[in-house]
């Protein structure tokens, strides 16, 4: 590739100086070097699409050294391509980019567990796009597809982290919590009239019911929110990308504790369990002190 380049700005110099004595003799060399190029680019492709999976997989949730090869090698091309602007080698970025994907998730699977393979992929994700960024500010399509990947895998990271330490919690706002069970406000209004008439049956929460998980938050949400600090220090290697991760989990937590408050209130004698509500200032300082421990 770095020929084809220097062919190229060698025929742009010689045509700006009106001197086509070496036209043939350019051409000639470049249509010599693209067989090869593709040639070798095929071999690199096939090496991704045929590799054992088996023998390449490492326990180990770190950057897998054929994904930092990929990315290497693909930030090197987009840079060379910058200029040169050619349709054909982004088809086979696109392609080989399918394919260390696909490697990709093989490897991920082999962990037996849904967060470890999706730490996995959310390191070599980020390592990737870091790389790619070095190489171009915009990246290309490989950049825009890693940077959706890396998104949706940080939203599933952020459910299972906290389903280890609230999954009572989690449960019980996704299935009971629902906005259905709210009070009416007025009786005056007919749509929240419908719907205190669609709670009055067996699912609507009580204070037996909220009581316990209150109580269990109150007592162990700095803990677990501690152990989620380690936790992700030490499954992600790029600390920036831990911290967003981070924040996102904390941030996800007080939603669903905001959604748990709301019940409680909204439940007859829920005020019975006021002095066991953690105010939500108090989450968003701990949520504050732990971004800034990064």
């Amino acid at each position: 590739m770095l020929m084809i380049l220097i062919i190229h700005q060698h025929q742009l110099i010689m045509s700006r100086r009106r001197i086509p004595c070496l036209d043939s003799y350019l051409d000639k060399v470049n249509i010599s070097l693209w067989p090869r190029f593709k040639m070798v680019f095929d071999m690199h492709l096939s090496s991704l699409r045929n590799a054992n999976v088996r023998s390449l997989w490492e326990d180990d949730v770190h950057p897998h050294y054929v994904m930092r090869r990929y990315a290497e090698f693909t930030a090197s091309l987009i840079q060379l391509n910058h200029q040169y602007g050619d349709g054909q080698l982004d088809l086979n970025l696109e392609r080989l980019r399918m394919a260390a994907d696909d490697l990709l998730s093989k490897l991920a699977r082999a962990f037996t567990k849904l967060k470890l393979q999706t730490v996995f992929l959310i390191n070599n994700y980020d390592m990737t796009i870091s790389v790619l960024k070095e190489a171009s500010a915009e990246g290309g399509k490989a950049q825009i597809y890693f940077d959706e990947m890396l998104k949706t895998n940080t939203a599933i990271f952020v459910e299972e982290l906290l389903l280890e330490h609230f999954s009572d919690l989690i449960k019980f706002v996704k299935t009971r919590a629902c906005e259905r069970h709210a009070k009416p406000l007025s009786p005056f209004t007919k749509t929240t009239t419908n719907h205190s008439e669609d709670t009055s049956g067996s699912d609507v929460p009580t204070v037996a019911d909220v009581e316990p998980l209150v109580k269990d938050f109150a007592g162990r949400w700095k803990a677990a929110i501690e152990l989620m600090h380690k936790d992700v220090i030490t499954s992600f290697s790029n600390f920036l990308c831990g911290m967003e991760i981070l924040k996102a989990a904390l941030t996800q937590l007080l939603l669903y504790y905001t959604r748990l408050s709301e019940c409680v209130k909204r439940i007859g004698g829920g005020s019975s369990l006021n002095k066991d509500l953690v105010s939500i200032s108090s989450i968003l300082y701990e949520i504050k002190k732990y971004s800034r421990t990064f």
